[in-house]
């Protein structure tokens, strides 16, 4: 069996370094499993690639109670870790999994009805709108692999084990290269293949084993000692209180992937080009957002279990380390994206207008990427300290009103074309984080007695110096 980590004690960087490196070498071949779907759409055609952006966002619709699901377990679970209370946290982490099956069937019989309407609404009609409705068609199936597998992580991360999901993806990562080209052009004179429907089958098919295996895991560890088949079923007061987690954060990021179907609305005004564009440009941008989303990601059980163990100034240096670490990352990866954009863009496709379009998104991106680092660790802060209402209001406003608001401004009022687009995200961007700071020192000012305070750097300097 695995023993829990005790993240209230010893070097934060040391346990930084010991969660987010797994965390982001797992993140990148899931990046690299998004990044082979974008090429082998990409094989097929632009039609494809613009489907397969427009689907895979409606379906992140639904598997964002995965994410909710996952931070929730982390946040309670971790708390519960801190305060040594090892009953309720084996307590809460069997019924989250009960609880965790049930919505994920209800997600299905949702997503088979939602679905399509979405899809509808950020694409014109025509080949790469029917090809995306079929393709969301296959892949809902996931649904509960996907639910489970963040939610299983969110148990194995909440003791210190971010290695079992970063083995998982992995694995995907290996099966999807095989299964891809199975499945969408088939055998040579045995089987025609499935075409762009494959890719879908081929996701159905790895996630299934991503979720069999980290299951696997954590029903290895501590947290799972002496658990019983009838403990699955969800009781209220436990479920409420996962719920209460779990919505704030689902909300935000439904919020999040609002904000890509509202610039996929705007988009389908400048042509089939600008939405595969849109598609390829994201996943290369997820390549340099990797170290962020390891260390924010390690930065959500660091500080749940020292709030949870009453180590106030300990938690707030865990956000100053994170943005620090997170800063020199920035730092070299900026400038690699702004001069690699037209390379990056070639590996996926071959049409200059996808190229064109996608390079001047990278290059206006590659500006924020610092800005997205500080807001990602500001949402893993936030629901660490079990208040993630306010991740929800801090998404609403950035990737609901001011994306919608600014892109309209610069489109529209400006008339600067595809590139207003990403005007709007950056200005949104930007506007978000003075926003998020605000609720980030009023929320450490009630649960930690502070938040911009002298002893908050000088701890981060002592922890510099002892490593």
């Amino acid at each position: 069996m695995s023993r829990t980590r005790n993240l209230s004690k010893g070097s934060l960087a040391e346990h930084f370094l010991h969660l987010a490196v797994p965390a982001g070498i797992g993140m990148l071949f899931t990046t690299l499993y998004n990044v082979v779907d974008v090429f082998f759409a990409g094989l097929i055609g632009t039609d494809a690639q613009a489907g397969l952006a427009i689907s895979f966002q409606a379906f992140f619709i639904f598997i964002t109670f995965g994410f909710g699901l996952s931070a929730a377990m982390i946040a309670l679970v971790g708390n519960a870790i801190g305060a040594k209370d090892d009953a309720a946290a084996s307590q809460i982490a069997v019924r989250g999994i009960g609880f965790g099956l049930l919505i994920s069937l209800l997600l299905i019989v949702v997503a088979v009805w939602l679905g399509p309407l979405l899809i509808k609404l950020v694409s014109t009609e025509g080949a790469y709108r029917e090809a995306g409705t079929r393709y969301f068609m296959v892949l809902l199936l996931a649904i509960p692999s996907f639910v489970m597998s963040f939610g299983i992580n969110g148990l194995l991360h909440s003791q210190g084990d971010t290695v079992s999901m970063q083995r998982a993806q992995i694995g995907a990562f290996f099966a999807n290269i095989g299964l891809n080209p199975l499945l969408v052009f088939g055998l040579p004179g045995a089987w025609e293949g499935m075409g762009f429907d494959g890719i879908a089958v081929a996701t159905v098919i790895s996630q299934t084993g991503v979720m069999i295996y980290v299951g696997w895991q954590l029903f290895g560890t501590v947290l799972m000692a002496g658990w019983q088949l009838g403990d699955l079923k969800p009781k209220f007061a436990t479920s409420w209180a996962i719920t209460e987690q779990m919505l704030p954060t689902t909300m935000s990021m439904m919020v999040m992937m609002s904000a890509g179907i509202i610039v996929q609305y705007y988009l389908k005004t400048f042509g089939t080009a600008a939405v595969a564009a849109y598609g390829v440009a994201l996943r290369v941008e997820q390549l340099f957002l990797l170290p962020v989303f390891g260390l924010t990601g390690a930065l959500l059980p660091i500080v749940a279990q020292n709030y949870g163990a009453g180590e106030m100034e300990r938690t707030r240096e865990a956000l100053f380390t994170c943005w620090k670490y997170g800063f020199i990352f920035m730092a070299v990866a900026c400038p690699v994206l702004f001069f690699t954009a037209p390379l990056l863009m070639r590996l996926f496709t071959s049409d200059v207008d996808v190229i064109r379009i996608g390079v001047s998104y990278l290059r206006i991106e590659g500006f924020i990427l610092p800005i997205y680092m500080m807001l990602f660790a500001i949402n893993s802060f936030l629901q660490a300290l079990k208040r993630p209402i306010w991740t929800l209001w801090i998404g609403i406003y950035r990737q609901s009103f001011a994306i919608a608001f600014f892109c309209w401004i610069f489109v529209f009022l400006f008339d600067f074309g595809v590139l207003g687009v990403w005007f709007g995200i950056a200005t949104s961007v930007l506007t978000g984080l003075f926003f998020s700071l605000l609720i980030t020192a009023y929320v450490a000012r009630q649960l930690l007695g502070g938040f911009w305070r002298r002893g908050a750097s000088v701890g981060i300097a002592r922890s510099d110096l002892s490593n």
